[in-house]
């Protein structure tokens, strides 16, 4: 399984004229070996080109995308990154998207794919990252 993050999914969505092309042949390839998966945080972060949670829902079932729970381990552990964020001299106040998803990642054991690669690395390094 792969875990994806938004911003390949809306590279895709929304033709990104940097990415779309690298994004595209991610998801392309990787949907041959495995199965692909999103979070509730990715899920509303990709929500805001859709009118409702039914047409979302069709266009994941249309790219076979799947929608997993994040397990009260993996929000565990998004908290303690953001603590070592703070610690490290970072300023948002509250727990960033990317944390949740980099320790659903970690905690499922999967790859993340991503073109935003410095934050997962930073602060969840085991997870295998995608990213160009």
């Amino acid at each position: 399984m792969i875990l994806l993050d938004a911003n390949v999914i809306l590279d895709v969505w929304d033709p990104d004229p940097i990415w779309h092309a690298w994004s595209s042949s991610q998801l392309r390839t990787l949907s041959l070996l495995h199965e692909l998966a999103i979070n509730p945080i990715v899920y509303a972060e990709i929500s805001v080109s859709f009118a409702t949670p039914t047409a979302l829902d069709g266009k994941l079932a249309e790219l076979g995308m799947i929608v997993l729970s994040i397990p009260r381990k993996a929000a565990f552990l998004a908290g303690k990154a953001y603590l070592l964020y703070r610690r490290k001299g970072g300023t948002k106040t509250n727990v960033l998207a990317d944390f949740f998803i980099g320790a659903h990642a970690a905690v499922l054991g999967c790859a993340l794919l991503t073109r935003d690669a410095r934050r997962y690395a930073a602060y969840f390094p085991t997870v295998r990252l995608i990213a160009p």
